[in-house]
């Protein structure tokens, strides 16, 4: 995703800077999370069942991001300004689904609507978001209010929340921290806002979710914002999986967001 307005394209997203002919997703700008966003620990228990999940990403003993990041979808439609892709998910093991994936341009704005319809026997916790890679420069900053982050331990997943410190704390523009983040934030309006001063654009991020995930190595020419609809591991966490965002669909219901990418 670029910016044109210029004598030059300016990257919003990520760039591709490999040479390979199939890129993998993650080297890519963004990918959907679906049926469920980040990591998850070994599978759930839900309905007096327990449906374990096996990992499907190298070196990571937990499933991750769901599965639509790494299965084909076909173009259902394309014009030039949109194009909607399908994925049928008819055979997964619990999760069986159809996926929609909508972008579409819209003056400055790219944007995303992310579709999910349970086409399995069973009602099941579904959860959507995407993740997104944007550049990292010396200047980049970032606003997004949330209420609270949670703490990961070793294994990477939440164990516990806790009011926001100020390092972390992105109610107002602030750069990104120093250090290594690779958190979850609860309690989001779906309203972001990034901005880079070396060329004067920024990026409006709007969605109709309540968490976001912020990844930035130290170091790193690039940073994640990724906003989604349900805690990491919420199939897990105590109080259910609705309590922490996951939405149950029953059999031949359907679950929607949206996201918009405005460039100014």
């Amino acid at each position: 995703m670029d910016w044109t307005g210029g004598a030059e394209p300016v990257p919003v997203l990520r760039p591709y800077a490999g040479a390979d002919a199939a890129p993998r997703p993650n080297q890519l700008a963004c990918f959907p999370l679906v049926p469920w966003s980040n990591r998850m620990a070994g599978g759930f228990s839900y309905g007096g069942e327990r449906y374990p999940i096996a990992p499907n990403r190298e070196g990571d003993p937990f499933p991750m991001h769901g599965e639509g990041w790494q299965r084909p979808w076909t173009v259902a439609f394309q014009s030039a300004s949109q194009v909607l892709l399908m994925l049928e998910r008819r055979d997964g093991a619990p999760f069986s689904y159809r996926a929609a994936l909508d972008y579409a341009l819209r003056g400055n704005a790219l944007v995303v609507t992310l579709e999910v319809t349970n086409t399995g026997a069973l009602a099941l916790p579904f959860g959507l978001g995407l993740h997104p890679w944007m550049p990292r420069t010396a200047g980049t900053t970032l606003q997004a209010g949330a209420r609270k982050v949670w703490m990961a331990g070793p294994d990477k997943l939440p164990s516990h929340a806790q009011a926001i410190a100020d390092a972390w704390s992105f109610e107002r523009e602030r750069a990104l921290p120093e250090g290594a983040i690779d958190n979850v934030f609860e309690g989001w309006d779906g309203r972001a806002r990034i901005a880079w001063p070396e060329n004067g654009l920024t990026l409006a991020i709007e969605a109709d979710s309540g968490y976001y995930i912020v990844y930035a190595p130290p170091g790193g020419d690039f940073f994640c914002f990724e906003p989604v609809d349900h805690l990491i591991n919420a199939h897990n966490m105590a109080g259910g999986p609705a309590r922490h965002g996951l939405t149950i669909l029953a059999p031949g219901q359907r679950l929607r967001r949206t996201f918009r990418f405005t460039v100014t």
